[in-house]
C-alpha cells in the first residue's frame, strides 16, 4: 500500500461573479504582459453568463460524485479541491492540507491529454505550492487518463446521446472533435495531437456501435481546435472550428456533433466558444450542430477516477487504459514547454 493520507481535485478554475473576472483572467495570464484592455475584450465573454464560468459548479459536483464513489468503494481518504487560477487557491488548499497534519497526498487533475498546459503546468504549481508550505508535506500527481476506458466511454456516451438528438439526420452527421489549441511548437515535447487523434477514433467506433442497426458503417471525423489566445506571429494547432464548420458547409454537410475532447467538465471555452460562437457560425450557414457533453459527473469517469486512486494505493492493482497507461510517475522531461528562440 501506498501511504497517501489525502486526495486533491486540482483543476482551472473559474470566476463567479462579475466582479471576479478581470482579477481570474489576470492570474490566468500573468506574466504575459497582456494589456488589461485585452483582458477587458475577453471579459466581455463572461458578461453573457453574468460573470460565472461554469467550471467551479462542475467541479463542486465532481467532488461530491467522486466522494459517493470512494465511500463505495471504501477509500476513505480525505477529499480536497483546489484551482490553479481562482478560489480556491492551490495555495490556500496545500495549506489547509497541512494544517489538518497531511504529509502525502495524490492530486488528480481535471486535465486528461498530455501537454505542457494540461500537464506539466500543473506539476509546476503543485512543486511550487509545497516549496512555499512551511511544513513536510508531498503532492504527487496522478498520471493522465486519456486513454482510461471509463473517460472513453463517457464522451463516447455522450456523443452517442448527441447523435441521436439529430433523429434521421444521425447517419450523415459528422463527428467534430475540440480541445484547445496551443502553439504548434509544443506538440513537439508533448503528445497531445497523438493522444487526442487516438481517443477520437476509438469514440467514434464506440459511438458507433451504440447507435441503431441502420447507422452507416462509420461516422467520419474530425480533430480540430478552439479558443486561440497567442498573438498572431506565433504558429497555433489549426483548424478552428468555425473555419472548419465553412469547410465542412462548403462540400455540402449539413449536420455535425461537436464533441468538446480535450475538456473535462464545461469552461468558458465551451459554453462561449462553442455554444455560443461556434452554434451561431453553424446556424449562419444552415447546418445543424448539437454539442455533446463533457465528461463531467458520467458514472463511467468518475469511476475511472476512483480507480486510478485505487491504483495509487494498491501495489496490486493495475491501471486499466485502452493501449498503454501513462507511466507514474511522469518522466522528467515530461510535456516540457519549448523554449523561444534567443533574439538575435
Amino acid at each position: 500500500m501506498t501511504d497517501y493520507d489525502a486526495l486533491l481535485l486540482l483543476s482551472f478554475g473559474g470566476p463567479e461573479g462579475p466582479g471576479d473576472v478581470i482579477p481570474f483572467l489576470e492570474n490566468v495570464t500573468r506574466g504575459r504582459g497582456i494589456p488589461r484592455e485585452r483582458l477587458a475584450v475577453v471579459g466581455q465573454h463572461y458578461a453573457l453568463f453574468d460573470g460565472a464560468s461554469p467550471i467551479n459548479g462542475q467541479n463542486r459536483e465532481l467532488l461530491s460524485a467522486l466522494r459517493q464513489q470512494l465511500d463505495a468503494e471504501r477509500i476513505d481518504l480525505p477529499l480536497y479541491w483546489g484551482n490553479r487560477n481562482w478560489h480556491p487557491m492551490l495555495a490556500d488548499t496545500v495549506a489547509e492540507m497541512t494544517a489538518a497534519g497531511h504529509q502525502r497526498v495524490l492530486a488528480i487533475v481535471t486535465s486528461a491529454f498530455g501537454s505542457y498546459s494540461g500537464c506539466r503546468q500543473y506539476s509546476e504549481d503543485l512543486a511550487g505550492a509545497v516549496e512555499s508550505s512551511v511544513a513536510d508535506i508531498t503532492i504527487d500527481k496522478a498520471p493522465l487518463y486519456w486513454n482510461h476506458p471509463g473517460f472513453l466511454t463517457a464522451a463516447a456516451d455522450h456523443a452517442s446521446t448527441a447523435l441521436r438528438k439529430l433523429g434521421p439526420a444521425a447517419g450523415d452527421a459528422r463527428l467534430v472533435f475540440t480541445a484547445h489549441s496551443i502553439p504548434a511548437a509544443w506538440v513537439n515535447t508533448a503528445p497531445y495531437l497523438d493522444q487526442l487523434n487516438a481517443a477520437a477514433d476509438f469514440i467514434t467506433h464506440q459511438a458507433h456501435a451504440d447507435l441503431e442497426a441502420n447507422a452507416p458503417a462509420s461516422h467520419a471525423w474530425d480533430l480540430v481546435f478552439q479558443s486561440r489566445s497567442g498573438p498572431p506571429e506565433v504558429p497555433w494547432l489549426e483548424p478552428d472550428i468555425n473555419d472548419h464548420l465553412r469547410t465542412l458547409h462548403a462540400v455540402g454537410t449539413e449536420s455535425v456533433v461537436v464533441i468538446p475532447l480535450g475538456f473535462v467538465s464545461d469552461h468558458m471555452e465551451v459554453v462561449y466558444d462553442l455554444d455560443t460562437e461556434a452554434a451561431a457560425t453553424a446556424a449562419e450557414l444552415g447546418m445543424t450542430m448539437v454539442r455533446a457533453a463533457t465528461a463531467g459527473t458520467h458514472p463511467a469517469f468518475v469511476a475511472a477516477l476512483a480507480d486510478i486512486v485505487g491504483h495509487a494505493l494498491a501495489d496490486t492493482r493495475a491501471l486499466v487504459a485502452v493501449g498503454e497507461p501513462w507511466p507514474h510517475p511522469c518522466a522528467p522531461n515530461c510535456c516540457d514547454r519549448p523554449q523561444r528562440p534567443a533574439a538575435p
